[in-house]
């Protein structure tokens, strides 16, 4: 019997960290009412964004559609006929991503040129239906609009990590 064992160093050890830890301030956060940082780069909840001016920014290019490896996006498009712009460019009529099938890879925002489809800091968006999380263009435009404040905060940080 060595005198490790006679003088049980080990549980002397483990109650020395239990009082270190004992007394110091308290880590735990109270969710609904506190949350933790979320990094720059959280990829959450889609969301469309728009142009200043109110424009949307999403070109039709279908690369997100193209490059999602889980073929959650579905893009349906149409020549553009409004006065302003009438150069061949062309507009989403139909953006549809079924958020159940999504992986959040992040792909679809890394392929936009435009800076269009982005995922959002919300990540507390829990559905009692399945058919909640089909986002349609009008829900993930409403999405964009009501966190572009921070989207577009984001995309800045992010831009200072390159």
């Amino acid at each position: 019997m060595n005198l490790k064992n006679f003088l049980l160093l080990d549980i002397l050890k483990g109650f020395w960290t239990t009082l270190r830890y004992m007394f110091k301030r308290k880590v735990t956060l109270l969710y609904p009412h506190q949350k933790g940082p979320l990094s720059p780069r959280f990829r959450g909840q889609h969301a469309l964004r728009k142009y200043i001016n109110g424009e949307e920014r999403c070109i039709a290019c279908k690369l997100c559609e193209a490059i999602c490896p889980a073929q959650a996006i579905v893009i349906e498009a149409e020549p553009r006929h409004d006065g302003a712009c009438d150069d061949g460019s062309r507009r989403t009529t139909r953006y549809d991503i079924d958020m159940t099938k999504c992986i959040y890879c992040g792909l679809c925002q890394e392929a936009c040129p435009v800076d269009a489809i982005v995922e959002g800091p919300n990540f507390e968006y829990a559905t009692f239906t399945r058919e909640e999380l089909f986002y349609d263009k009008e829900k993930l435009i409403e999405n964009g609009d009501t966190w572009e404040p921070q989207i577009g905060t984001n995309i800045k940080a992010d831009e200072t990590y390159r």
